[in-house]
């Protein structure tokens, strides 16, 4: 066989495998729904979101309003969500999210928002898709995640004709949560005891200043922190930091899914489940702890956005990246009749 002739074989081959995989890519992340951008009007500011019907059907559908963590958030956390509202679609229920103020050139900014004027946010969100003739306005749940802990319990306890509240990774108390996560991550990249304590006294320093009401020019002046905050991001952590579910959780009458990763480095999640267990009657509530899973129910060892494996996972098979069992549990738990 003449060089040509393998070379052209093996360009071909080459050729015929990026095809493939191109392919394989494309049939990955066509989920089964009908993506709709929509404006949704009644709070404080036009929100611009997604709302994700099944890709089947004309409804009436249930629907699953989503609630973001902290952080800059289009309306389908760069894609991340798709996976979960197709789960959701799979049981009968369209999803409704939304890019959060300031980002994606949605007007207003994040960071000027209070944690109960997320919840009028969601309130709006959910008052807005009543007047939609494709939703079921008897079935609409919460889907909420980490910083979501903070706001889901105020919606629910305003809605308790909520179907339901779905709790992902949530935790109770903002200060305490900042010292687990602290600990969490130094523990993880094995810091020695002094820069553990260096730290603490760091983080302490800081708190000292927002309990002071502090100016952030005061701040900049006194912290220790490298890099230093942002100007939005003191105000907004200053508006928020006293921030603790507890007591509203204590009033909750919707049925509760809280789910939980055994790896989470973010919450404290044996508090959490603990004080979960104590406020809310266990008639409504399910908890469910994804072993080697982190704080976003992905399997601990890909939730490494830096990782060629993670990239390689979330580009060919972006299903898997969640803990095994998760989307089930999401599907299984939204299909179950009122009141469970």
């Amino acid at each position: 066989m003449s060089w040509k002739r393998r070379t052209l074989i093996a360009v071909s081959c080459v050729v015929a495998l990026v095809l493939s995989a191109g392919g394989w890519v494309i049939v990955q992340h066509d989920f089964d729904i009908r993506a709709e951008r929509v404006t949704v009007t009644g709070g404080a500011q036009p929100l611009q979101g997604t709302l994700a019907l099944p890709e089947r059907g004309d409804g009436p559908f249930g629907l699953v309003v989503f609630v973001h963590g902290d952080g800059a958030a289009t309306a389908d956390r760069d894609e991340f969500y798709r996976p979960i509202w197709e789960t959701f679609a799979r049981a009968g229920y369209a999803s409704l999210a939304w890019d959060k103020p300031g980002v994606n050139g949605a007007p207003g900014n994040w960071l000027d928002q209070s944690m109960p004027d997320r919840a009028a946010e969601t309130e709006a969100a959910i008052a807005w898709a009543r007047g939609r003739p494709d939703i079921d306005a008897g079935r609409i749940g919460l889907w909420g995640i980490s910083q979501a802990g903070w706001v889901l319990p105020q919606v629910a306890v305003r809605h308790p004709e909520l179907r339901f509240m779905i709790a992902v990774g949530t935790a109770v108390n903002w200060i305490r949560q900042g010292e687990y996560n602290l600990r969490a991550e130094l523990r993880e990249r094995h810091a020695s005891d002094d820069e553990i304590a260096a730290e603490l006294r760091r983080r302490e320093n800081d708190l000292s200043l927002l309990r002071a009401g502090a100016s952030y020019d005061r701040y900049l002046a006194a912290t220790a922190d490298s890099p230093p905050m942002s100007a939005d991001r003191w105000r907004f952590v200053g508006k928020n930091f006293r921030s603790d579910a507890t007591e509203t959780l204590a009033q909750l009458r919707v049925p509760t899914l809280l789910l939980l990763g055994e790896h989470d480095l973010n919450v404290d999640v044996a508090e959490t489940a603990r004080v979960y267990r104590e406020s809310i009657p266990a008639s409504l509530l399910t908890i469910r702890t994804f072993p080697d899973a982190s704080h976003n129910i992905v399997t601990f060892d890909l939730d490494k956005p830096d990782s060629l494996r993670s990239f390689l996972v979330a580009l060919f098979a972006p299903r898997s990246l969640y803990a095994p069992g998760y989307l089930d549990a999401l599907r299984e738990y939204a299909a179950q009749p009122p009141n469970h």
